[in-house]
């Protein structure tokens, strides 16, 4: 079948909320590469949105998984337990920023790993309010989809959503949004909105991630850490896509040297296999009661094995040492581009190998271009790439490679990017 038959045949039985970016189907892939059913390769800039930090069908990752399902695929770590699912457990909290004492519980997905979070919070606390933050982004489950700090696609014509979720202005400079006005805001919520007294936890990324790739700043987030000690506050940082060596750290709350109370995990903890885990302290995790917390799925097997065997990947190959190094090949070359193009590159920056290209209209003032962003996105294809673009305007390209791609498919892949944006911007 080609990429043409299989999107007919996909737009007939899937739902178009459940659209596809690119109608390319994936035949294989290794490492960085993407090959789809016609033949086409592609350089992969988005590793299926972080997950794939190993690269694709890393051989080890497939070892371990092959020889698994030799074994057995499922038996619900709630009825009949195995030991990867401790062994990964206690790696995970051996992992976690911070030395408190921590544990954790396996779901399926980040937006169950977020709305876990909550339940537990509220358990700790015996509070109902939960804060988060304009352009955040938490899942599409209902919870999740409420504390998401944006309407367009991921909250329009879904709700009524849950009460007792408040939002906070994100601290980002180039917007015009400081520090201090963000905090001042959150104060303000406690006098006006929900007293402190009824806040069980603060939900944050440290990179926002469909928002746009802007880091939190590292005072920021201290200043979060000391409210919350302050208020009895359970601090969440949401790592679903900042986890995994991605940021040039384990874990990205570790450049501002904050211990959170509850860590989501998912994406690029097993290669591509879904899992998601919620890691925290000790006293806080243990506040449900025995069965309030779980899932069929949550901690498969297959999966367990995966993330095991990413664990080590990542330890063995350097993969924390080597999104530094990306990130910093790329940010040289965007520069560059930028030294060209200042009218419509408004800004380059990452945090390691999480990196983003914001697109403007003018050198002198912020004004976002969601329109040259979308048409690069659309011609990627054509020119060999996969991309993807986020944004609280939709005007920034985000790069997310594989933390094992070589120097040599990088400046490859940018070069590629360099000609498309090129044409479309001159």
């Amino acid at each position: 079948m080609t990429n043409q038959e299989l999107q007919a045949r996909k737009t007939q039985v899937i739902a178009r909320g459940q659209g596809n970016l690119y109608p390319v189907y994936i035949e294989r892939g290794e490492n960085a590469e993407l090959w789809d059913v016609d033949g086409n390769r592609y350089i992969d800039f988005a590793t299926g949105i972080a997950v794939c930090n190993t690269g694709h069908s890393h051989p080890k990752v497939v070892a371990a998984v092959k020889q698994q399902l030799d074994k057995f695929s499922h038996t619900c770590v709630m009825v009949n337990p195995y030991e990867s699912a401790i062994e990964l457990a206690e790696k995970l909290t051996q992992a976690a920023p911070g030395n408190s004492e921590k544990k954790a519980i396996f779901v399926t997905t980040g937006a169950e790993a977020v709305e876990n979070c909550v339940k537990i919070a509220r358990a700790h606390t015996g509070r109902r309010g939960v804060i988060a933050f304009n352009g955040g982004f938490h899942g599409r489950t209902n919870l999740a989809m409420a504390l998401t700090g944006k309407i367009t696609p991921y909250k329009n014509l879904f709700g009524p959503f849950p009460g007792d979720i408040f939002h906070a202005p994100f601290p980002i400079e180039s917007h015009g949004i400081s520090i201090e006005e963000s905090l001042r805001a959150l104060d303000t919520l406690f006098k006006v909105d929900i007293a402190s007294t009824d806040v069980a936890a603060i939900i944050v990324e440290p990179v926002q991630g469909e928002g746009g790739f802007y880091p939190a700043p590292a005072e920021f987030l201290r200043a979060l850490r000391e409210r919350c000690d302050e208020h009895g506050i359970v601090l969440i940082a949401d790592e679903i896509q900042t986890g995994f060596g991605r940021t040039g750290k384990m874990f990205s709350f570790e450049h501002a040297d904050v211990e959170p109370d509850l860590i989501t995990m998912a994406k690029g903890i097993a290669g591509g296999f879904p899992i998601a885990a919620v890691v925290g302290k000790s006293q806080i995790m243990d506040a449900p009661l025995p069965g309030g917390l779980g899932g069929t799925y949550g901690g498969s097997p297959v999966a367990c094995t995966a993330a095991l065997s990413v664990l080590e990947i990542i330890d063995q190959e350097n993969l924390i040492a080597r999104a530094n190094q990306l990130g910093q090949l790329f940010n040289e070359r965007l520069t560059l581009l930028q030294n060209q193009f200042p009218e419509v590159i408004h800004d380059v920056r990452n945090q390691g190998a999480m990196i983003a290209l914001e697109l403007g209209k003018s050198a002198t003032q912020f004004i976002p271009n969601p329109e040259l962003t979308q048409s690069l996105i659309a011609k990627a294809a054509e020119h060999g790439l996969i991309l993807l673009a986020c944004g609280f305007y939709g005007n920034v390209i985000r790069f997310l490679p594989a933390l094992t791609m070589t120097d040599a498919i990088a400046n490859e892949g940018l070069d590629k990017f360099e000609r498309l944006f090129s044409q479309l911007s001159s």
